[in-house]
């Protein structure tokens, strides 16, 4: 039977660092980052090392104890009231060893505000299990990936002692050349779309007998290619988010994905046309999932289905809910618009959409803008019309590689 999680002392100082400093980022926007892991724990939360203040200390004391559920344990009044890293990684382990059934992720915002996903740890570990038996046996696990969020705390935590790895590396701060010199055989690359056409733009050549796992956003056809051109064994795709964790897998670019193991397809609302999934784990209680996506099965077949596009929800503006998929969509249609994103402003930008845009290759900013306008207000309703705008040469992305927020630019009205 594998050891609890948090038995390795070093995999949980991973989560709690990847957390506190997302937390800390979160609390001083623009400001000073922390320093990279891994820290000593005998690091200072006050002004010798963090710096926290009282009010910084105990918000991310709270998210410590959100993620990992501990207000069910003892440690929880203690949290506040710690002084150094390792008091923090202590306390942990303690409250996990009588409270260690649940974990909380948040999403990553993309699609909406972040929101809390608590999960079973029984039922993360059963995907780890099914993904260990689809992926064999690895040497070393090389994570770019914030293992405090769901997708990294399966693969970079849960998943390599199940494969009988010697070791996991964080390889966030490794150029893709670097990468290349350290790869050996029987390594597993856990990492996210953004940092693979990194590795597929500047790695010659890869070792041979290396895996790799892409999660996050979607992997473009010709990047998987690449990477396999290169020499990558394999590149294996985990469709899922943060609310469900892992649903499918698949290894070859275009193939069909097919559903984990532990989930089941059930009949949904025809009316709405979800699409609703059943897992079952060893305590016979079943949890459903209704998905943001609309996926196509194949005929005759209850496992394997395709992506067919992300059902958005509506937002409120000016009391309309409107779509900024649709959006989105109308500007893609401008023959000088590359690539595009749209959202709501946040709460302290106003309450209006706002849109990214990728010009094309040449194109003169300056008359881009007015020409947006004026295409947005010929095809759509006022309340779907973006108010402000900001362009850049790609769409803004996290350190996941995932679909990120941006700030208004100056130009907005």
């Amino acid at each position: 039977m594998t050891a609890p999680w948090y038995a390795d002392q070093a995999a949980l100082a991973r989560v709690l660092a990847d957390l506190i400093a997302d937390e800390i980022r979160r609390l001083r926007p623009g400001g000073s980052a922390p320093p990279p892991p891994p820290w000593p724990h005998d690091l200072s939360l006050g002004d010798t090392g963090f710096g926290l203040d009282s009010l910084e200390r105990y918000t991310v004391a709270a998210a410590i104890a959100e993620m990992l559920q501990l207000h069910e344990s003892s440690v929880i009044d203690e949290l506040p009231a710690a002084g150094q890293f390792g008091q923090w990684c202590a306390l942990a382990g303690q409250g996990l060893a009588q409270a260690g059934t649940h974990l909380t992720f948040r999403t990553s915002g993309s699609t909406g505000t972040p929101k809390p996903c608590p999960h079973a740890l029984h039922r993360l570990e059963a995907e780890a299990d099914a993904l260990a038996d689809y992926i064999g046996p690895r040497r070393r696990v090389l994570v770019a990936v914030p293992v405090h969020h769901i997708y990294g705390f399966i693969f970079g935590v849960l998943l390599p002692p199940r494969l009988g790895a010697r070791r996991t590396e964080d390889i966030r701060q490794l150029s893709p050349l670097a990468l290349e010199g350290r790869l050996q055989a029987g390594d597993l690359i856990v990492s996210h779309p953004a940092h693979w056409a990194l590795v597929a733009r500047f790695c010659p050549r890869l070792p041979a007998d290396v895996v790799g796992i892409t999660s996050t956003a979607p992997c473009p056809d010709t990047l998987a290619d690449e990477l396999i051109a290169k020499g990558l064994a394999r590149l294996i795709q985990i469709y899922g988010s943060s609310e469900t964790a892992g649903i499918g897998w698949r290894d070859g670019a275009g193939a069909t994905y097919e559903l984990m193991p532990h989930w089941q397809r059930t009949q949904g609302d025809t009316h709405t046309g979800d699409t609703v999934l059943t897992q079952t784990s060893a305590d016979g209680a079943p949890v459903q999932a209704v998905l943001q996506d609309a996926l196509e099965w194949l005929p005759d077949h209850h496992r394997q289905f395709r992506l067919a596009g992300r059902r958005d929800e509506a937002v409120q503006v000016a009391g309309v809910n409107v779509f900024p998929a649709r959006v989105r969509a109308v500007l893609l249609e401008h023959p000088l618009v590359e690539a595009c994103a749209v959202r709501r402003m946040s709460a302290r930008e106003g309450e209006r959409l706002k849109a990214f845009i990728v010009p094309r290759a040449g194109t003169a900013l300056a008359a881009l803008l007015p020409e947006l306008e004026a295409w947005a207000q010929g095809r759509l309703p006022a309340p779907e019309c973006p108010r402000g705008w900001t362009f850049g040469d790609r769409l803004p992305t996290d350190e996941r590689g995932k679909a990120a927020d941006w700030p208004l630019a100056p130009q907005v009205r």
